[in-house]
């Protein structure tokens, strides 16, 4: 290539970069402009410096946090929170035939035989709310929850259902809860992440995606937190690199990103330059946050935690109230145990043992330090069990009709009992609450319109709720 060539691809290269990226009306600033609109995603320009910093909602929310504990595999809201004395007289029996008309069970033969509670229940607190017998430290806080009786959601199967629950979706790829409440909202916290997630028993059916950000930036996914070792993977520096050196490494990487950023507007690179920021921030605050050594004997008892160190459900309980207290927007945990097609009772049974207290103790202790009445405390898991035995004579199948979950704090009704089945706990009898329903209403308790908490992805605008939800009055305070 001669001389005059390469002057003349010169050229045109500069022209082609300069339309892209240096032209006012180019498209890398149209494109920003679309991803950094207020109305698409709520980032800022103004917030370019820290993408995460707070923000305000539509209007003045009751909750400013969520602690959100999912008990993956899904409960058996007929031997814990739903009573139903017909259910256990007509034991062994076959359901009433047109009971079944239409409907479709995940695993079992419908017109497999009716199954009673396994568990006696009895009326707790100043309320009155029907409880099982296995959840005696939860009976304690019955004037301080709501209990839902009538939830009800599209899946039949654990992985899209626990999507649905989470993320508004059966498909892969939405953004969870907790990224649409940071996405939001932003963070109060500095040197944690603003949506963290604890795991104990073992990894949910969902994966990732029940946390995820989908396609909303990444800085708003959930961070997950180990009980062993970093408590983030790699948040140690490597043999040989100092704070100091570390420092002076991260300024120059920044300061390239930081031009990236002002070029094309992309941001993911805002994510990234706050994603290394925070890792190194995380460096200190993360070990401080899990050591659980300067707790009380009687705050440790209360969770009904032998050992600090021990990796559990009640220590996850436990760090999620550190957590919230040091700013962080969304916690979630995930215990994923109670999937009972067979050894229902004693599944039952040991895993109230192994939640029942923690769940309890945290409420209470949040209610203690005066951090209940703007937290959002919710327990449930991704659908309901079957009237009907499976597995011989100690199993219950999936069902998707009719479940139970409860919701403490930040502007929830206390001590009440929303909606009811009927008297075998196989279809709502009134007050329906579909999963979009929920979502609706805990965005509103976070001060959000949930029709306009919005971000246009593929051409079109995205919401937690899709194009369904109401608004629950019946659980508002």
């Amino acid at each position: 290539m001669n001389s005059d060539q390469l002057q003349t691809a010169r050229a045109q290269y500069l022209r082609r970069r300069w339309f892209l990226r240096d032209c006012g009306i180019g498209l890398g600033s149209i494109a920003a402009s679309s991803l950094l609109s207020a109305d698409s995603s709520r980032v800022h320009a103004a917030d370019a410096a820290n993408p995460l910093a707070p923000r305000q909602p539509h209007f003045p929310g009751k909750a400013k946090r969520v602690i959100y504990i999912f008990q993956a595999g899904a409960p058996s809201q007929l031997e814990l929170f739903d009573h139903k004395p017909e259910l256990t007289k007509r034991d062994g029996q076959l359901p009433p035939a047109d009971l079944l008309k239409g409907y479709r069970a995940a695993f079992i033969n419908p017109n497999s035989a009716l199954l009673g509670s396994k568990f006696k229940f009895e009326r707790q607190g100043q309320c009155g709310m029907e409880l099982s017998e296995v959840l005696p430290h939860t009976a304690k806080i019955a004037d301080q929850i709501c209990l839902i009786r009538s939830l009800q959601t599209d899946a039949v199967n654990h992985a899209p259902a626990q999507m649905m629950m989470n993320t508004g979706s059966q498909q892969f790829g939405r953004p969870s809860f907790g990224s649409w409440s940071l996405y939001g909202l932003g963070s109060e916290s500095a040197d944690l992440p603003g949506f963290v997630v604890l795991t104990s028993a073992k990894g949910t059916s969902g994966g990732a995606s029940n946390y995820g950000s989908g396609f909303l930036p990444t800085m708003y996914g959930g961070v997950p937190f180990r009980n062993a070792g970093d408590p983030v993977l790699y948040l140690s520096n490597p043999k040989g690199v100092d704070a100091e050196t570390q420092r002076v490494s991260l300024d120059s990487l920044n300061r390239l990103n930081q031009m990236s950023l002002q070029a094309v507007g992309d941001p993911e690179i805002a994510a990234r330059i706050q994603s290394y920021e925070m890792a190194y921030r995380l460096q200190t605050s993360a070990p401080e946050l899990m050591d659980l050594g300067n707790e009380s004997k009687e705050t440790l008892d209360l969770y009904g935690i032998k050992d600090p160190k021990d990796a559990n459900f009640a220590r996850n309980c436990l760090v999620a109230r550190r957590l919230v207290e040091r700013g962080v927007r969304f916690v979630q945990l995930f215990h994923e145990a109670w999937d009972q097609h067979g050894n229902l009772t004693g599944g039952v049974k040991q895993n109230a043992v192994d939640t029942d207290q923690a769940s309890a103790a945290l409420v209470m202790d949040l209610k203690e330090r005066g951090l209940l009445e703007d937290t959002i405390v919710i327990w449930g898991g991704e659908f309901g069990r079957t009237p009907m035995v499976q597995g011989g004579n100690d199993g219950r199948d999936h069902h998707n009709r009719s479940f139970s979950m409860w919701l403490a704090g930040g502007g929830i009704k206390a001590g009440h009992v929303y909606g009811q089945t009927d008297e075998l706990g196989f279809n709502v009898a009134s007050d329906p609450v579909h999963v979009h329903d929920l979502n609706a209403t805990l965005l509103h308790l976070l001060g959000f319109d949930h029709t306009r908490l919005t971000f246009r992805s593929r051409g079109r605008d995205y919401r937690l709720t899709d194009v369904h939800g109401t608004v629950v009055p019946g659980i508002l305070a």
